[in-house]
């Protein structure tokens, strides 16, 4: 490996699954405030929304997540958007 290229901070990182709690361990350079203990070792914490342990490709199952009300959010500004033209 080339010196001097590589981040100082790669290390072990929690990526934790929201939609399913499921936790995965993986290197990443990424910024986190939280940690998490697994297997009686802490590591970085970074919550993800979605991750192959809940996508609906790779479970083969239609789950709907929505963490931020965006399905609300759209149904009323479609409502709106169909009254106005009425």
């Amino acid at each position: 490996m080339k010196a001097g290229i590589h981040p100082e901070n790669y290390r072990m990182v929690a990526f934790k699954d929201l939609s399913d709690d499921s936790v995965t361990l993986i290197k990443s350079t990424v910024n986190t405030r939280e940690t998490i203990d697994v297997d009686g070792t802490t590591y970085p914490l970074y919550k993800a929304e979605i991750s192959a342990a809940s996508h609906p490709f790779y479970t083969g199952k239609m789950k709907l997540v929505d963490t931020a009300g965006r399905v609300d959010k759209y149904m009323n500004r479609y409502k709106k958007h169909v009254a106005n033209k009425a």
